[in-house]
């Protein structure tokens, strides 16, 4: 069967201008992610994971190559894709589902229609009962969720995640990696994830791209093959210990 490859970054370099220096970020970075598959970029502070993402969106152009969606060219234009940033970015004036259901009604969905679809997502994502209450009401653990529930809301085969449980505790982020799990096997979308956590790139991913330090290179693409669906005791298995060491390994 042939396996269909949604996202797929060329060769891409990317430069900031900082007070008329040019800073090198990206030098030709490569990575694909293929359907239903769950890929996670992990480097270095400052290699360029966040400007992976944004230019995966088309929110900015590379200075050199080329992003293609499920096979044709789509770099530099904004695509419709689900991305949720580092934060929640909630608005604090709207309610939980009035945040939610802002990518239906920016896409023409009826008002009762966008709330109704919403509501009936809100047990799956642990939030049933609290459609009306506004984000400064909500745990950090329940924002994150709410964030995701918005980016699942976006009509799109791709999601892109940057370090949605960087500023969570441990215990709540580790349930947060548990519950995003089965929302993964239950949606299979294609996920690119960004984050600085070694133990959390290896329990979520089917393959994790490590990245230099910046500006960022390809350093190693490795492939996780951990049976699904995993739990949390996979962390204290030998299989899991000899995968972290090489990836630390990678990242020195």
């Amino acid at each position: 069967m042939r396996v269909i490859e949604r996202l797929r970054l060329d060769t891409i370099s990317s430069t900031y201008i900082s007070g008329g220096e040019i800073l090198p970020v990206l030098d030709c970075i490569s990575l694909t992610v293929k359907e239903g598959e769950f890929v996670t970029v992990i480097g270095p502070s400052g290699c360029g994971k966040s400007t992976i993402l944004r230019i995966a969106a088309g929110l900015i152009k590379p200075d050199q190559g080329e992003v293609y969606k499920d096979g044709a060219i789509i770099t530099g234009r904004p695509q419709l894709v689900g991305y949720m940033p580092q934060q929640a970015l909630l608005f604090p004036w709207k309610t939980l589902k009035q945040n939610a259901a802002l990518p239906l009604l920016a896409s023409g969905t009826a008002k009762d229609k966008a709330y109704e679809k919403v509501e009936k997502m809100l047990p799956l994502f642990g939030l049933d009962g609290f459609a009306n209450y506004y984000p400064n009401q909500l745990s950090g653990g329940m924002k994150q969720r709410a964030a995701l529930l918005r980016t699942m809301m976006v009509d799109s085969n791709i999601m892109l995640l940057d370090e949605p449980f960087a500023a969570l505790d441990a215990l709540t982020r580790g349930k947060m990696q548990d519950w995003l799990m089965q929302i993964w096997e239950q949606f299979k979308r294609s996920v690119l994830f960004v984050t600085h956590s070694i133990d959390e790139a290896i329990y979520l991913s089917d393959r994790i791209y490590v990245i230099s330090d910046r500006p960022g290179k390809n350093a190693i693409e490795q492939k996780i093959d951990l049976p699904r669906p995993r739990r949390i005791k996979v962390l204290a298995t030998a299989e899991f210990a000899n995968y972290k060491q090489l990836l630390y390994k990678a990242l020195e």
